[in-house]
């Protein structure tokens, strides 16, 4: 379904951008790995480039590029050289994202920047400077990585800046679906639980992965939205309610620990 098809990806260097990037890669597509970990990390896994050798062990064609969204002119070039290389640009899966749970005066300054710089406004710019091409795909997509906006203070109190950041993301599909309606699709998806991701066992500490499911979950539900025609636009998915519509009953295979009391992600009461 996704063979010959260039997807755009952010923060495709581990987790979920990569568990997204190695979906499609299975059917054949070109991913433009669009990351900054170019040396490996002290203590994160994968950088652009061995996430490239799995892209094409997998069966996909792999463009890695050092981009860091808070960056322009990164995006730019690596948009840039998408196009040279693989022809146009299909789909942008809008992943990277920056995390701080903390209260309104613990959050330094630098980490309000960040989140709002990575979250926001990379997602935005990225957006902006894929949208060109994007218009001349058949079946294109811009699918974010972000809640469905629930105003409920619960999701504010705790860390203010984090959720005005992530509902940023969620406002570009709110905007952008409807402005390019009929020309591209732009969706929302959010896993239900906690998803095992580096950052998880950083914000959660060690024994947090029982309570998670695999990256598999949302490569699934992601491959759902971006195979839909470029008609369905403007929603804001959840992982497990979408792969229940599309039939899927056994949901332990997406467990780290099946059987275990699953943590539900945040925003959602």
């Amino acid at each position: 379904k996704l063979a010959g098809c260039t997807l755009f990806i952010t923060g495709a260097s581990r987790g979920i951008g990569k568990a997204i990037a190695l979906k499609a890669a299975k059917d054949g597509a070109n991913i433009v790995i669009a990351a900054k970990t170019a040396e490996p990390h002290p203590t994160l896994p994968g950088t652009i480039y061995t996430a490239a050798e799995e892209i094409e062990a997998a069966g996909g064609k792999a463009l890695p590029c050092i981009v860091n969204v808070r960056e322009e002119q990164q995006i730019i070039s690596a948009v840039e050289k998408a196009v040279k290389t693989f022809g146009g640009i299909d789909i942008l899966v809008n992943n990277a994202s920056a995390i701080s749970l903390t209260g309104t005066l613990e959050t330094a300054t630098k980490k309000v920047n960040l989140m709002m710089d990575v979250n926001v406004r990379g997602t935005y710019l990225t957006s902006k400077a894929c949208l060109p091409h994007l218009r001349k795909s058949k079946n294109p997509h811009i699918l974010n990585l972000s809640p469905p906006m629930n105003l409920n203070p619960i999701w504010f109190k705790n860390h203010c800046a984090y959720t005005i950041s992530k509902y940023g993301m969620s406002m570009c599909v709110l905007g952008m679906a409807e402005e390019f309606r009929g020309e591209v699709a732009v969706n929302a998806l959010w896993p239900k639980t906690a998803i095992h991701t580096a950052a998880m066992d950083m914000l959660g500490g060690s024994g947090i992965e029982k309570q998670c499911r695999k990256t598999d979950i949302l490569a699934d539900a992601a491959y759902c939205i971006l195979t839909k025609p470029k008609t369905f636009t403007g929603n804001f998915i959840i992982d497990e309610v979408l792969l229940r519509e599309e039939g899927v009953k056994d949901f332990d295979v997406y467990a780290i620990a099946p059987g275990h009391p699953l943590m539900p992600d945040f925003f959602l009461d």
